[in-house]
């Protein structure tokens, strides 16, 4: 009797295991073993979900979610149901839904690693950044049995790095091929801005197990960090090969391309990713980014707008509307972001992004004492996250005017890659760099890129850095190298910079501000390349940068002092080599381009050897895609507005004063030493 009714128990247990088993090989028979199932043991609730998750690796998930949700509604505290209905409610774009499943099934059971990864993902894609983390966090503890990879999966999440680095490294030497471990040091390596680190074990790690779509997520992700657009590409491309609607992927390929100028392509992957995942506000925020960047303003402002009705408390998409500079918000917005920035659990990103943004707001309302305490709200946030010593700077520019002697100049003259290709914009954000790019742009001989981090990814590997603390030898070390050293470092940066040159005109433009920094580097490696220095009055330059947050870098700006002794240091270092380079820099000074556009705009081609052509004259006009603070400015003709706005602030500025000292005095010449 016992055995009778055993029996079909026993061949029941075995087919769905069998079914389970066809899931990632051949999801379409899964589908078929476990309506086989269904038939003989109707509402098996093991049996119910394989079938919904055979449907939704069949590219079904419409049909899954029917077939799983009256299981979840049914059996809410079945863990594996809620996973799975997070899974096909992920996979539909329903991401606030998906959070909630994805929520429920790990607090039933922490150790369901899938569910904390869904539930990263998917806040992430909601925009909540420091959630997302803390899932992450959860899902490594949960991804591991091993009490060691516990324990630093717990340090990493209560972010005691050092502690989590120990452990892992001690797990390592025991067993190298540990996966886990690699990808978990990788995580702790990012955090602490190891980007070249992390990426070596990342790659180590995809090589160990390639179907691993997590750690070659994030190898994607470290080589998008680092400006290698190329091989981010190759690997967001396997990803995508893999699963094509996966929203993650798609945001960081449509940034890739992007950022590799291929703008058409970028918002095709937006169209695409939207239309299957239209409840991600950071989806439309980033689509919205690429709009602007190719002058669809109105349709980037409904992006940002769209963003924000799916998260008002988006900080970053508030202050997207203020950075076009030309929207001006209404007392419905200034409500909204009064509104959001009173939210519990704010998160500092958000908090900082809703001061700069309630800034703009109150200046365009006139009210300058308000606006200037947001702005500096959102400053204090920004600078306590950030690492940067105006002594350290002050320290690389007085190395830098030691090396570059004129001895040291002629000894290497005629050196270097003889290519007159590139024209380096250089100066401080907020100089009129990017006016003075357009300008160049509309010339046709000359191809207008973006702001280009190649110069200084090679200067950093030519001093050896890893880390922002680490020690340099650059650049003294560029006294070691021969004359086919430098000539191949010249090629090495045209080569680096082809893939953003569009055209066949034989100039291009890298307009990368901070490369003032490298102006002797440029003149050993190109020495017949154009440098232009953008400059603007320093209360101006230095008070629009302050008001300005930067995506990324320019950790300078955050503080009025910082921003003052940089601006400093930075006109001691060009008078440098204005003295040893005599006439190698062109100079154009911003309120005399603005009160003479013609005259200036004549030299600054004579400079470059480039005809006069009436296009530059115009630069509004040309309808090229621009990524920096600038681009809806640029679009209008040639004003005078922010000329003075300074002034409105000024009662404000006594500490940037103070720190640029003489340079105020004496602008626009360097003081006299």
């Amino acid at each position: 009797m016992e055995s009778t009714t055993a029996q079909p128990a026993v061949s029941l247990a075995a087919a769905l295991q069998h079914a389970e088993r066809l899931l990632e090989t051949a999801p379409a028979l899964a589908a078929e073993q476990a309506r086989a199932i269904l038939e003989a043991a109707p509402r098996h609730a093991d049996t119910t979900r394989v079938l919904a998750a055979a449907l939704r690796l069949s590219g079904e998930p419409e049909a899954a979610l029917r077939t799983v949700a009256p299981l979840a509604a049914a059996l809410p505290n079945l863990p594996l149901a809620q996973l799975e209905l997070g899974l096909c409610l992920e996979q539909l774009g329903r991401t606030a839904e998906a959070a909630k499943a994805f929520e429920r099934a790990s607090a039933l059971e922490p150790r369901l690693s899938e569910a904390w990864r869904g539930l990263a993902e998917s806040l992430e894609l909601l925009g909540d950044t420091a959630g997302a983390e803390r899932a992450l966090a959860r899902q490594l503890r949960a991804s591991t049995r091993d009490p060691a990879l516990i324990e630093a999966a717990t340090a990493l999440g209560e972010n005691r790095l050092g502690v989590a680095e120990q452990i892992l490294r001690e797990r390592l030497k025991a067993d190298p091929g540990d996966i886990a471990a690699i990808r978990m040091l990788a995580e702790t390596g990012a955090r602490l801005g190891r980007y070249a680190d992390a990426e070596a074990l990342l790659t180590r790690c995809v090589e160990l197990a390639p179907t691993f779509a997590a750690a070659r997520h994030n190898l994607a992700t470290m080589l998008y960090r680092q400006n290698k657009n190329a091989e981010a590409l190759a690997q967001i491309d396997i990803l995508t090969a893999k699963d094509p609607r996966h929203p993650g992927y798609a945001n960081l390929r449509a940034a890739i391309l992007a950022r590799l100028g291929e703008y058409d392509q970028a918002i095709a992957v937006c169209d695409a990713m939207l239309a299957l995942h239209p409840a991600q506000p950071k989806g439309w925020m980033s689509y919205g980014h690429v709009l602007k960047t190719v002058g669809r303003q109105a349709d980037s402002i409904a992006a940002y707008r769209t963003a924000l009705s799916q998260a008002p408390t988006l900080g970053e998409a508030w202050w997207s509307l203020a950075n076009l500079k030309t929207v001006k918000f209404t007392d419905a917005d200034l409500a909204a972001m009064t509104e959001a920035l009173a939210a519990r659990d704010l998160s500092d990103d958000d908090r900082l992004h809703l001061r700069y943004a309630l800034g703009k707001a109150h200046e365009d309302a006139g009210l300058w004492d308000a606006a200037f305490e947001h702005y500096a709200a959102g400053a204090a946030i920004r600078r306590a996250q950030l690492d940067y010593d105006a002594e350290e700077n002050a320290a690389d520019t007085a190395r830098t005017k030691a090396v570059f002697t004129p001895a040291f100049l002629a000894a290497r003259a005629g050196q270097g890659c003889p290519a007159p290709d590139p024209i380096f914009i250089v100066g401080l954000p907020r100089a009129g760099s990017t006016l003075i790019e357009q300008i160049l742009a509309s010339h046709s001989q000359v191809e207008g890129t973006m702001e280009l981090p190649d110069l200084i990814v090679m200067a950093r590997r030519l001093g050896g850095k890893v880390a922002r603390r680490a020690d340099s030898t650059y650049p003294e070390g560029l006294a070691d190298l021969s004359p086919d050293d430098l000539k191949a470092l010249g090629e090495e940066f045209l080569e680096r910079t082809r893939i953003q040159r569009k055209t066949a005109k034989p100039f291009f433009i890298d307009k990368m501000p901070n490369n003032f920094a490298h102006v002797g580097l440029i003149h050993l490696i190109l020495p017949n390349a154009k440098i232009i220095d953008a400059r603007r009055h320093p209360l101006g330059c230095c008070f629009s940068g302050f008001k300005q947050h930067f995506a990324r870098g320019q950790a300078f700006s955050y503080d009025l002092t910082d921003i003052g002794r940089y601006y400093a240091d930075y006109v001691a270092l060009m008078a440098h080599f204005d003295a040893v380079l005599p006439g190698r820099v062109h100079r154009v000074i911003y309120e005399r381009l603005i009160a003479d556009p013609e005259a200036e705009i004549r030299a600054l081609l004579d400079h470059c050897g480039l005809a006069f052509e009436e296009a530059c004259l115009s630069p509004h006009q040309n309808d090229r895609a621009v990524r920096t603070a600038s681009s809806e400015q640029v679009r209008r003709p040639i004003f005078k507005d922010a000329v003075e706005h300074w002034q409105k602030f000024e009662s404000h500025l006594g500490p940037l004063k103070q720190a640029l000292g003489a340079v105020l005095d004496a602008y626009p010449n360097p003081p006299v030493i």
